[in-house]
């Protein structure tokens, strides 16, 4: 008894089931499997069709597990990545800005103790801000001793 390879929805139902995979993302896992007489395309469309594939909840999944860690343009650049649509993209990438500043406080607060005291610290924290996808601004404010409203002032 040979041993047979899972067909493509297997591989894309398993895919599925660790994470949120966008339609985009699945075709190129999967596009080194497809054998002669496999229709790619008609398993995706099935799997969007039983709503196996969703857009939303890749977007809604994305940002959850990444806003608190990283701000809004490095957000973009996961959802562009994972070819959701730029309205959906946009729209997403817009419900972030309300919380950035508050987001970008917490994790400079959790990862340094106090504000920079020379250029060289100034320029290593920013970096570190900036990297994550917040932006100039937000990264400004931060270093120059702004805190979000519902905090103490840094040492």
């Amino acid at each position: 008894m040979g041993f047979t390879s899972p067909s493509l929805k297997g591989r894309a139902l398993r895919l599925l089931g660790q994470r949120e995979h966008s339609r985009d993302e699945l075709r190129r896992k999967l596009a080194r499997h497809v054998q002669d007489g496999d229709d790619l395309d008609a398993v995706l469309d099935d799997l969007q069709a039983k709503n196996f594939i969703s857009e939303d909840r890749v977007v809604e999944s994305t940002v959850h597990q990444r806003a608190d860690r990283f701000g809004a343009a490095r957000i973009r650049q996961a959802l562009q990545a994972k070819g959701i649509a730029p309205a959906l993209v946009q729209q997403a990438v817009a419900s972030l800005h309300d919380t950035e500043f508050e987001r970008a406080y917490a994790l400079w607060a959790r990862r340094f103790v106090a504000l920079p005291d020379d250029a060289k610290e100034r320029a290593r924290q920013g970096r570190f801000l900036l990297t994550r996808g917040f932006s100039g601004d937000v990264v400004h404010r931060i270093l120059r001793g702004d805190v979000p409203d519902d905090r103490a002032a840094p040492p």
